[in-house]
């Protein structure tokens, strides 16, 4: 009888030890840097089409979840694909230089839940934004100390869904949970076979139910590992 009950005992100790780690998006998740970025992707637009119709804030919101092969072309239908990356890259290289400095409106609360959420779970970064960016977000918000590992297509070339089975493969998480707030973020966790926390105050709207959070401080109260 004392075996089995020792038996028990140890596997619930393993079972309580299975390592379980959050994955954020960032943009419409943790801050917002639509305006900045439409003032960089202005600016080269300028010098490299003059004349071109001014993107907007609100537009490139709509955007903003997707591949870059998919946003260049929705921006730019008109060019070929060759055209429209090279000067995609181009906005987005100038782009990253000022979101790192901008004034980005990072979500109230990120600061002081990250920091406590860090003291119970690992914390990680999965996006589909380009190589550098979530550096830029980092250095700007001062919280790359709290993040354990990141990753983008960029430097897998892979999309999301397959980005957080890498972070997860990589960083030995047996589950993982993903905060985010399009139906993009959606098709990657059924893709990554995790379960997602709907950011409803983010960019997009998503088709289902799914646990939701109206600010990020909720997350807080949430209890992860029954998820």
């Amino acid at each position: 009888m004392k075996i089995v009950y020792y038996e028990k005992v140890i596997m619930k100790k393993i079972m309580e030890a299975r390592m379980k780690g959050i994955i954020f998006d960032v943009d419409g998740t943790l801050w917002d840097s639509t305006r900045e970025v439409a003032v960089a992707w202005n600016k080269v637009l300028q010098d490299e089409m003059e004349g071109h119709e001014i993107l907007t804030a609100e537009g490139l919101q709509k955007e903003f979840g997707k591949p870059m092969d998919a946003i260049a072309e929705s921006l730019f239908p008109e060019m070929s694909e060759k055209d429209r990356m090279e000067l995609l890259g181009k906005m987005m290289a100038y782009e990253n230089e000022l979101v790192a400095v901008g004034p980005c409106v990072i979500y109230n609360g990120v600061p002081e839940t990250i920091k406590a959420l860090s003291k119970k779970y690992p914390l990680y970064i999965v996006s589909n934004c380009q190589d550098g960016y979530i550096e830029a977000f980092l250095k700007n918000s001062g919280l790359g100390g709290y993040f354990k590992d990141f990753t983008c297509p960029a430097y897998t070339g892979r999309l999301k869904g397959e980005n957080i089975r890498i972070i997860m493969e990589r960083n030995g998480l047996d589950e993982a949970v993903y905060v985010g707030d399009t139906q993009g973020d959606v098709n990657a966790c059924k893709e990554a076979e995790v379960p997602m926390i709907f950011a409803a105050y983010g960019f997009g709207e998503v088709e289902g139910e799914y646990p939701s959070i109206q600010a990020f401080t909720e997350l807080q109260n949430i209890d992860f590992d029954r998820l």
